[in-house]
């Protein structure tokens, strides 16, 4: 099971520790657009808590920074779904696709972490002026889709990078490649 990963006979850009950055990419894109999305869930959420208390009719209107925020958990989990699937050692993995497969996971992953903060903020103060003044109801939609999108934009990028080539050739673990060939040292 784990003699792929202990062979050494592949290419010099082909570590068997490149499978090590894809896998960190996998679970950075996951954990960081979960912290985002939850972070933005529980601010706005008590600001809709607040706005309950003021005007119970409004909530559902109110709720829409909550929904906006759940959405970046799910940039992460489909940034995780490529990355993952990509990850194989037995084709060949080289380390140039594990850091492209780690800044894949970190654009969206951070990205998505930035974007729950703002809609977290936003929804939270944003909720509760709606609350008071129900006109500022339009310009709260518009500054929480301009949050969103920063999650958008890594989404974006990462699947950009974890599509793109493989990079050097790595060849199947146990056969020989050209690269790894020891050449003869001149006498």
């Amino acid at each position: 099971m784990f003699l792929p990963l202990l062979d050494t006979n592949l290419a010099p850009f082909c570590a068997p520790s490149a499978s090590f950055f894809g896998f960190m990419g996998c679970a950075s894109a996951l954990v960081f657009a979960n912290l985002g999305s939850a972070y933005g869930s529980a601010k706005a959420g008590v600001g809709v808590a607040h706005l309950g208390i003021m005007d119970h009719r409004k909530v559902m209107k109110g709720i829409v920074p909550v929904i906006m925020a759940g959405i970046l958990g799910i940039y992460g989990l489909v940034v995780a779904i490529i990355i993952a699937g990509q990850i194989n050692v037995r084709e060949g993995y080289s380390g140039y696709k594990g850091f492209a497969h780690l800044a894949a996971g970190l654009a969206c992953g951070l990205s998505s972490l930035a974007a729950g903060l703002s809609i977290g903020v936003v929804g939270d103060a944003g909720v509760r002026a709606y609350g008071k003044q129900p006109q500022v109801f339009v310009g709260l939609i518009l500054m929480l889709i301009f949050g969103e999108v920063l999650g958008l934009y890594g989404l974006i990028v990462a699947l950009i990078v974890s599509m793109l080539p493989n990079g050097p050739e790595c060849g199947k673990p146990g056969e020989s490649s050209p690269s790894a060939t020891p050449t003869p040292v001149p006498k």
